[in-house]
């Protein structure tokens, strides 16, 4: 038996500027970049980690900005929206106001399975979520960041559902069910919930079934693939030898510094990554200054003189910057 995901890691999409990313994501959703880094197989690439305040196990929102790739596709067969949980149903009411001042889209205050969220789309149409954790039980979130411009009490928390729409139901229901631990929790209509480990907001994802629509295509604006946790390398394991027994080819082990991962695809064009709570995004910068820096893994680190002449630079300086709590 192999150790039960413990919930949401992160999620990767592809975004078409790694600048406007770096705003978006900082100054209107008030998340930290704790790490600006590249792509470890395309050194080409920037690769940024906004989390919560000290770069907590599944809060956790990354992005890649592949120079030349096309605009993505909504459709079937894709990871499509990623959710993010914020503490009440009174944080929601403030995040329409925030949502109206910058002039972000967005679909107000609704209900889906009993919980009020906002569906809300960035410069790219990339599909997002606020959630409320005010009915929410289970998997813990994370810690507001000091230095958001978001109040405390408002602040997006961790990750939260991830809506995947699919084609053979069927198949990918037995695959989460049957292969993956997760349990069936709720339904209407074509939508369906199932959550894993301790369960909640943070360990949950939402399918639909769509079939009158075309395959998505990956691009800028789309999900690259999302990442469920496992405790440490002896869980990674675990599912390593696992999942073969069950026709998945996979990576195979994958160390990515911050964390040790696998990968297989679980169904077509819909990429799951296991990724290990540890050693995290606080062991080769100090707290003060995370994301500062271009920071590399070990064995890029010989090439930092050629990724640096590659990459532009971007900005990210904050430590040396006051910024004032938004109340709307």
């Amino acid at each position: 038996m192999v150790q039960p995901l413990k919930g949401i890691h992160h999620v990767t999409a592809i975004t078409s500027s790694a600048e406007e990313n770096y705003r978006f994501f900082t100054y209107v959703l008030g998340m930290r970049l704790v790490k600006k880094t590249v792509n470890q197989d395309d050194i080409n690439t920037y690769h940024l980690f906004f989390t919560d305040d000290k770069g907590s196990p599944g809060t956790d929102m990354t992005f890649f900005d592949f120079q030349g790739i096309p605009k993505g596709r909504h459709g079937t067969n894709e990871i499509e929206r990623t959710g993010f949980r914020v503490p009440s149903d009174e944080a929601l009411e403030y995040w329409e106001k925030r949502f109206d001042h910058y002039d972000i889209k967005h679909g107000g205050i609704t209900e889906q399975f009993g919980k009020k969220v906002i569906n809300f789309v960035d410069f790219d149409d990339q599909y997002y979520q606020l959630i409320s954790d005010e009915q929410n039980s289970g998997v813990k979130g994370g810690e507001p960041w000091k230095n958001s411009p978001v109040p405390d009490e408002y602040q997006i928390i961790g990750l939260g559902p991830i809506h995947i729409t699919i084609e053979k139901f069927d198949f990918f229901k037995k695959v989460l069910t049957e292969v993956l631990g997760f349990t069936l929790i709720d339904q209407a209509d074509e939508k369906y919930l199932f959550e894993v480990g301790e369960g909640g907001n943070g360990a949950q994802v939402l399918v639909r079934h769509v079939t009158n629509k075309p395959d998505g295509r990956q691009g800028y604006g789309t999900v690259h693939h999302v990442a469920f946790r496992v405790e440490d390398r002896k869980a990674l394991d675990g599912w390593i030898d696992y999942l073969p027994q069950f026709g998945f080819r996979t990576s195979g082990y994958v160390d990515r510094f911050f964390f040790e991962s696998l990968y297989a695809r679980v169904a077509p064009q819909i990429l799951f990554e296991w990724a290990t709570d540890g050693p995290g995004f606080l062991g080769d910068e100090p707290y003060e200054t995370l994301g500062e820096k271009l920071s590399l893994p070990p064995f890029l680190e010989p090439k930092r003189e050629e990724i640096e002449q590659i990459v532009r630079p971007i900005d990210t300086t904050r430590s040396d910057k006051t910024i004032e709590k938004e109340y709307f």
